[in-house]
């Protein structure tokens, strides 16, 4: 990998996990259906502006059209709910853990391709999701015994953690989704097109829900770069390095927006960072290395002899 691909992996963890700051900032005063609206709003006409750019976007409407119910479904799978679940979560759970908390969605994408697309799990990565969802409850333990917040209390500190997975779990679903029913869709027009039927879903709820008291300048700028920085430019970022380093390099990008999530609630939110914190995510990222294979053997483990291999 070349320096300036790794230079762009960590803009883009810097974006990705600069969204749980956005998110905490941006929920309190919109209300988890407005904003996420506005999110997959911005962020699709965004996209859409770049297919303008890239003179396709006639092609892409086209493409929209003949392939609309698959988009539907990545649009609810993998913008509008998990979206909506995370700013859920983020009423109780701080930006860093919420960050960390994302981190499982290999995970999920792990189990779900091997019960759906019947990928084979090895002994290590079946044990990489193990320690992965290990600190997962690691984490969760560590915020239910000492929640932080007025509101935050065992049950809705636990409700909250759930429903990051549960945002984290419909990524793993819609991955699987994606590589049996869109493949070899170009990929600014999948997202594009699961961006727009997101905002046609949350469209109804975002005016039902749409906060009666005034939004603060804090919670604007926000939902702006959630939906120009984070999904726009993000989504075009992360499609430009799967083509140029490949999907399992790119994905190692998981490993790093933890570490942005907890440092920018830490830097701009005055989020305390626990060290039962610090313990889960160096937990769930080791599972997560494990179960998506970008750590292949553990130390001691070399390669069998020869005469031993050649017995198989």
């Amino acid at each position: 990998m070349n320096p300036l691909s790794i230079v762009q992996l960590l803009v883009l963890a810097a974006l990705w996990g600069g969204s749980f700051l956005f998110i905490r900032i941006g929920v309190t005063d919109f209300g988890v259906a407005p904003l996420m609206a506005l999110r997959v709003g911005i962020g699709a006409l965004f996209l859409f502006a770049m297919l303008v750019l890239r003179r396709s976007s006639g092609e892409a409407l086209r493409t929209i059209r003949a392939r609309v119910w698959p988009l539907l479904v990545v649009g609810v799978l993998n913008s509008a709910a998990p979206f909506c679940l995370f700013a859920y979560a983020e009423l109780t759970l701080s930006a860093g853990v919420t960050s960390v908390i994302n981190a499982t969605t290999p995970l999920w994408g792990a189990v779900v391709a091997f019960l759906w697309l019947k990928d084979r799990l090895s002994g290590l990565r079946v044990a990489g999701l193990a320690i992965g969802f290990a600190g997962v409850l690691a984490l969760v333990w560590d915020q239910v015994a000492t929640p932080h917040g007025a509101s935050a209390t065992p049950a809705t500190t636990a409700l909250a953690a759930a429903a990051g997975l549960g945002a984290t779990l419909c990524y793993g679903i819609a991955a699987s989704y994606t590589k049996r029913h869109l493949m070899g869709v170009d990929s600014l027009t999948v997202a594009a097109g699961t961006m727009l039927c997101a905002t046609v879903l949350l469209l109804p709820f975002a005016i039902y829900y749409w906060p009666a008291a005034p939004v603060s300048l804090d919670a604007w700028g926000s939902v702006i770069a959630l939906g120009v920085a984070c999904t726009g430019v993000a989504y075009m970022m992360f499609y430009h390095l799967i083509s140029v380093i490949g999907p399992a390099r790119t994905i190692t990008v998981t490993f790093v927006i933890p570490v942005f999530g907890i440092l920018w609630g830490a830097m701009f939110l005055s989020e305390h960072v626990s060290l039962g914190m610090v313990k889960a995510c160096v937990i769930i990222l080791v599972g997560t290395a494990l179960a998506t294979g970008v750590i292949k053997r553990l130390p001691g483990m070399g390669a069998r002899p020869a005469s031993a291999s050649a017995k198989q």
